[in-house]
């Protein structure tokens, strides 16, 4: 075709990183569509070509590769949109439009110097050095694109460097232009940083640049030390990042992350001083499952049973850290099952990694007691069946026995069952919470209208999260 080609980009840097990485940027001086189709024409039946026209890319998949190929092209932005203005352009003009250094590297495709590095802004020497820094001036690439200094931010995390000195400036100059950037665009970066082994890193520099004020100000208000009659309590911002830390060394569910993220998110609004036992937070687990939704809607994260999972685990939190300071019963083991069900095993994994204490022997108790819990989970559960819960008298029959139509009598009756059975005053069987049914029915008055037999149906009838009993 004699059409020049290079890689550019991320799979460039990986190299030389020596990351993984399958993912392949093609720039073309020409037509990247064109050469894509002769690429993908080469491959033969197991690649998979798209191409997009109106922004004269292409993108061919082979097997876990993905390769994309563009056009060579400068840009041009307009002050209220990250969108440019796209001309075609030379290999120097697309290298003068990436985000950074250690993004600029290309590698030359043609026979007569394939594989010849270009490295026009030193990028190797950022890579040498662990640093994060523009092309050109970063006022002016931050304020074209402002999303890139999330991205500053998310390489930073990722890859364990520092940001330069100046680029780093010039994000707290620019930060208010982080506005002009959808919020689904916004997310994802700041998911990427939640996903990197010490996350924290991330959090500190969005909050040292400003951003993390005006992408998520719930979480800067944990931050910050108050004092009274000599009494302070912890900084709650830096407890948080350490939680979420700790939970990154055994999971990588993004979703117990953001549990992590938020679970101590109320303290702000329940922070009160009490002269007798200083600094108290009542209710924040029940305050701050309520503010999930409306932190989950304003970050644009999913409004589906991922947001339920999170609202549980804030809820719950604080549930084992109680039962390991006290004796264990197990009624309080079956409650917490039946309200955790199958996410018990993260529930744990989360009150684990709260456990931030300086203090050697405090965290060695914890953790000790911690043990006895899971023991006395996996007994009761054993032996009772409540994770997952589902109730061995059914609404239908409840109606059947008693000739009743859905009423708020029935829902009544299914919560004085299940509270039975969670209290252990019967067994978690049909048989028990049938004659257990009988003899509530004779204290209500009601008619026996007819004996029910199992098998019955089972339907679950999962409680809200507030712990009321759906009718």
């Amino acid at each position: 075709m004699n059409v020049k080609a290079f890689v550019i980009g991320g799979f460039v840097r990986d190299i030389m990183l020596e990351r993984p990485s399958k993912d392949v940027d093609v720039v073309v001086l020409g037509s990247g569509i064109a050469v894509a189709s002769k690429v993908a024409e080469a491959l033969g039946a197991g690649a998979h070509a798209k191409y997009f026209k109106s922004f004269g890319t292409a993108m061919v998949r082979d097997g876990d590769w993905v390769i994309e190929f563009v056009g060579a092209r400068r840009e041009s932005y307009r002050t209220n949109s990250r969108k440019p203005i796209v001309e075609n352009g030379s290999l120097s003009d697309d290298q003068n439009r990436r985000d950074f250094t250690i993004n600029a590297l290309s590698l030359s495709l043609q026979a007569k110097d394939f594989g010849n590095l270009l490295d026009p802004f030193n990028g190797i020497s950022d890579i040498e050095n662990k640093v994060i820094r523009t092309p050109l001036d970063p006022d002016i690439t931050f304020s074209d694109d402002p999303l890139r200094m999330m991205r500053a931010v998310r390489f930073a995390t990722q890859l364990n460097f520092t940001i330069d000195k100046n680029t780093f400036e010039a994000i707290g100059r620019n930060k208010n232009r982080i506005r002009i950037i959808s919020q689904e665009r916004v997310i994802d970066e700041m998911n990427l940083i939640v996903m990197a082994n010490i996350p924290s890193v991330g959090f500190k520099l969005l909050e040292e640049t400003g951003l993390l004020s005006l992408i998520f100000p719930q979480f800067v208000a944990l931050k910050g030390v108050e004092m009274m009659n000599g009494m302070a309590h912890k900084d709650n911002f830096y407890h948080t990042l350490e939680v979420l830390d700790n939970l990154c060394k055994k999971s990588d569910n993004l979703w117990l992350r953001w549990s992590a993220i938020l679970h101590d998110i109320a303290k702000p609004v329940t922070k009160r001083f009490e002269p007798k036992i200083g600094w108290t937070f009542h209710g924040h687990e029940f305050i701050g499952a309520k503010m999930v939704p409306g932190i989950f809607k304003q970050l644009k994260l999913p409004q589906n049973e991922k947001l339920k999972y999170v609202q549980k685990l804030v809820q719950l939190h604080l549930r084992p850290i109680v039962l390991a300071q006290e004796i264990v019963t197990d009624s309080a083991i079956r409650r917490l099952l039946f309200d955790a069900g199958d996410d018990i095993d993260d529930l744990m994994m989360l009150c684990d990694a709260d456990i931030t204490s300086k203090n050697e022997l405090k965290v060695k108790r914890y953790l000790k007691n911690f043990q006895l819990v899971r023991q006395k989970l996996k007994e009761v559960e054993a032996k009772d069946k409540i994770r997952n819960w589902q109730p061995p008298v059914t609404g239908e029959a409840i109606m059947e026995t008693f000739g009743l139509s859905p009423s708020k009598t029935v829902g009544d009756l299914k919560s004085i069952i299940r509270e039975a059975i969670l209290d252990g005053e019967i067994g978690n069987n049909f048989d028990e919470a049938y004659a257990f049914l009988l003899e509530e029915g004779k204290k209500k008055k009601l008619l026996l209208k007819k004996l029910v037999n199992p098998p019955v149906k089972i339907i679950p009838i999962p409680d809200s999260i507030d712990g009321t009993p759906n009718q």
